[in-house]
């Protein structure tokens, strides 16, 4: 008994420590340039406050909140189809070389992203997409050695009977692939699709380094900006914190059954 209640105890005050700095945010997006030095940091402003979300958005932050959705949706769209494609083909394919190319591939999640950062800038300079969407959009676009893992793993526990009955009844293999194997995959399509649009959406760095122009800013890099132009303004911060963190909070609610559902799944195959 006593062993249970200190099991909870410990998860319980994990759980506050998690979820501490988030409770934060909410506090501080919502309390007035004077509330935020006249309360302690865990003190609500009383009466709230929305005038951070004025300044924020009429500095500019609805276009960034624009171009961040723009942008996630057509990286995870790409990321999604190329490694439906390759993963299909290391799951399904018999080719020279299969599984070792597979590996190699696999480790490169081993190297930084920081470590490609010159060159990849240095590509994007000769031909010309710097401070472009297509810059921005393309050295991400082409899948990732983790999603194509995931896929690989889940479709090669699909059995290959199902295949098989249908090249018999004359389907081809993008036949197959479409009517067969993906509406049975539905559980970690739905989780590769979350991890990248979280990804996708948080990504800073990539776009602070090949963007310059305004009018392609996202939303990371103008919540950064937007601290730097008008100095240590937290409200504003911390209100645009908030909007960024809304819509994965959401998407991750909505999912979260079939991202736990699917990873389980996968880890057993």
């Amino acid at each position: 008994m006593r062993l249970r209640i200190f099991t909870y105890a410990v998860l319980v005050a994990g759980c506050l420590f998690a979820i501490f700095p988030y409770f934060l945010t909410v506090l501080t997006a919502f309390k007035g340039p004077g509330q935020l030095s006249e309360t302690m940091p865990w003190e609500p402003g009383l009466p709230p406050s929305t005038a951070a979300f004025e300044r924020l958005f009429n500095s500019g932050f609805g276009g960034y909140l624009v171009n961040t959705a723009l942008v996630t949706a057509g990286i995870t769209l790409g990321q999604v189809v190329f490694a439906i494609l390759a993963a299909y083909a290391f799951a399904r394919l018999s080719f020279p070389g299969r599984d070792a190319l597979f590996w190699v591939y696999l480790s490169t999640l081993m190297v930084p992203p920081v470590v490609t950062m010159i060159p990849l800038y240095l590509m994007m300079q000769k031909l010309g997409l710097v401070d472009t969407w297509a810059g921005l959009m393309l050295p991400t676009m082409l899948g990732t050695p983790y999603a194509i893992f995931l896929l690989r793993q889940f479709f090669r526990g699909i059995p290959a009977d199902l295949e098989d009955a249908a090249r018999i009844d004359g389907a081809g293999r993008v036949r197959t692939l479409l009517s067969i194997v993906l509406p049975l995959s539905k559980p970690i399509l739905v989780t590769v699709t979350t991890l990248a649009v979280v990804a996708n959406w948080n990504s800073f760095l990539w776009p602070l380094i090949i963007t310059s122009s305004e009018d392609k800013r996202l939303l990371s890099v103008g919540i950064a900006l937007f601290k730097g132009e008008i100095g240590v303004d937290y409200n504003a911060v911390m209100a645009g914190s908030l909007i960024a963190l809304a819509p994965l909070l959401v998407l991750f609610i909505v999912f979260q059954r079939f991202i736990v559902r699917s990873v389980a799944v996968t880890g057993l195959k």
